[in-house]
Order: C-alpha cells, then structure tokens, then sequence
C-alpha cells in the first residue's frame, strides 16, 4: 500500500513537473563559482556537493517523467509559456561542468557535462522555436512572452562559458573548440536583441500586473552577466589562438558594453521588486521561478569579477566582493523556501492518511 501510494504521488508530482527547475542547478552552481572566486571555499565546496545531488534528482524526475508522461513533457517543450523552461538543462548542465573545472579541478568531467550540455542545446534550441513558429493558435505577446525567453540566451552563453575554459583539455581540437564558444558566444548576443526588445516593448507599451512581474525578468539582466562572463573568459584564454588575439579590442569593447548592460538593468529590477511586493503587496511565497531571480544575483558576481581580472580594471573587485553575500543571501532564502514546501506536500497526504476522530463510528 505504501508503495503504490508513493508511486502515484512520484507520478502526480513528475506529471507536472516544472522543466524550468533546472534554474536550482544553474543558481547553486554560480553562486557557489562565485563564493570560490572570492576565496570563501568551504561555501563554494558545500553548494557544489549539494548541487551534485540537486542535478541527480532533477536528471531522476525529469526521465521518469519522460518515460511515463511524455504526452504532458512533449505539450511542455511546445508551449510558449514553458518551452522555456528546457533550457535550463543545458545552462544546469554546463555551469555544473564548469564546477568540475573551477572547484573540484576535474576537467574531464566538466568536458563530458559540457558535450551533454552541447547535445541538449541542439535538441531543444530547434525543436522548441520550430514548435512555437508553426503552432497554431498562438498566444498575445502578453500572454506568451516573459523574461524566461531569456534562458535561451543564457543556454547559448553557458555553452562558451564553460567551452572555453575547458578547450585546451580537446588537444589538437582546441582551436576548433574555441571557434565553437566564440560562436556562440556571438549567436547568443545575437538572440538578445530581439528577445529583449520585445520584453522592452511588452514594459512600456503593454498592461503589466504586479503577479506577472515574476522573478524571471531577472533573467534580464542575467542574459547580460552571463554574456559579460563567456566574453571576460574568451579575453582571458586569447593566448591560445591567434584569431581571437586579432579581435581583442572588438572583444574588450563588446563585454564592457555587456557589462554595463547588465549592470543598467539592476536598479530598474530593484525598483519594480519593490513596487510589485512593496507598493501592491504580492506576497513573497517560494515558486520554483525564485532560482530565476537567484542566478543572475550569483552570475552578476562572477562576472565582474572575471571581467575586472580580463580587462585589469582593479576597483572594480569591490563590486563582486559585496554581492557575493547578495546573491548568497538570495540563495539561502530560496532553498528554505524550498524547503518548506517539501515539508507541507510531503505532510499533506500523509495527513490525509490518517485517520480521523469520529470517522469509524
């Protein structure tokens, strides 16, 4: 009885299952990169252990739920509401690759996550646009468009980031590799600006309650830190091929601009955090989009931190020295969210199970 009882609630719980939930893996990972970036390495070590067994689990839940509710995970990657979410995957895979790499100092398993990252790219990146191009009907702009359309940058951009750390592990193809993450690197810039420009559009143009300004417009600036972090680290590897030593100066002045998009976007997203929970009183509850909002608080960190290091600018350490306890602060928040929530759906059917006073009589 017990059994069957947590096989059906294992099948209800996958059968819904966010595919976004990935962005746990994405914002532990980074904030833990970021911790060891700033010398705080018993943190760093902590997230990234615990972000192994984050990434199991999700691996666990999201096969069986490909096994026994395909129907729901196909109508899933389909939808431009949470298609999205897919791309989690493949920037949980790479930035639990470059954790390999920067903490643990295992460069051959940050290569075979990072080729399972580049794998999942291809599937989802092609499979979900062509899906929503040709689906009909579709949804208004307001309905269908969020900051999560974003995730497909940051995917694009964890491919180089991780690629290019990690390129001179590939031997006679290293440069190829590093032809690889430059692309990529460039195509995610690429997908920015449309992407953005319609959320830009969606703020100022169109109705916006205070319930859809959810978490993942963080993301807004996200795409941005994590584009700053691939350019600072292809800056940092130019020593091992001659083409991107030609392009430096190019490379330099588009990160900086990066950077200082993404740093543009902070206080406007501060501001209207502030209006939606402060102003209109949404209430602060855990939703698995809250990881949406903690991985660019922990990707902003790094970022800075890489390209002060790339372009040898030193005042601008004291930045990421700061917002490392942010984004940490952010993250601890979230998971006791998480945590709490566990606790109240793993009480409820047990709850129910019992049985209560007067029900035999």
């Amino acid at each position: 009885m017990a059994t069957n009882r947590f096989v059906t609630t294992l099948d209800e719980g996958t059968a819904s299952l966010n595919p976004a939930y990935f962005a746990l893996v994405m914002a532990t990972g980074i904030v833990s990169i970021a911790a060891q970036l700033e010398g705080l390495s018993a943190t760093a070590w902590t997230l990234f252990i615990l972000n192994i067994v984050f990434y199991i689990v999700l691996w666990f839940l999201t096969l069986i739920r490909l096994v026994r509710n395909f129907r729901n995970m196909a109508a899933d990657l389909t939808s431009h509401t949470r298609g999205h979410g897919f791309f989690t995957m493949v920037a949980g895979t790479c930035v639990l690759g470059r954790q390999f790499e920067v903490i643990a100092n295992d460069p051959g398993t940050a290569v075979v996550l990072w080729l399972i990252g580049l794998s999942l790219w291809c599937v989802f990146m092609y499979s979900f646009l062509a899906a929503v191009t040709v689906r009909e009907p579709k949804p208004t702009l307001e309905a269908g468009l969020s900051g999560g359309w974003l995730l497909i940058v940051v995917s694009t951009q964890s491919i180089a980031v991780t690629g290019a750390r990690i390129a001179d592990h590939f031997g006679s193809w290293t440069q190829p590799i590093l032809f690889l993450t430059l692309a990529m690197y460039l195509v995610g810039f690429m997908l920015y600006i449309p992407i953005i420009s319609l959320i830009f559009y969606r703020f100022l143009f169109f109705g916006l309650k205070p319930e859809e300004l959810a978490p993942p417009y963080w993301i807004n600036m996200g795409a941005m830190a994590i584009t700053t972090l691939a350019g600072s680290i292809l800056i940092l590897e130019a020593n091992h091929w001659i083409l991107i030593q030609e392009i430096l100066p190019f490379l330099k002045g588009l990160t900086l601009l990066f950077w200082a998009t993404a740093t543009w976007w902070i206080p406007l997203l501060v501001v209207l955090s502030v209006w939606r929970h402060g102003y209109r009183h949404v209430r602060l509850t855990y939703e698995p989009s809250y990881w949406g909002m903690v991985f660019p608080l922990g990707m902003y960190t790094a970022c800075t931190f890489q390209i002060a290091k790339a372009l040898d600018l030193q005042f601008l350490y004291t930045i990421p020295r700061a917002f490392v306890f942010i984004a940490l602060f952010a993250w601890v928040v979230t998971f006791l969210g998480l945590c709490l929530q566990l606790i109240r759906q793993l009480a409820v059917p047990r709850l129910a199970a019992e049985p209560q006073p007067g029900r035999n009589l």
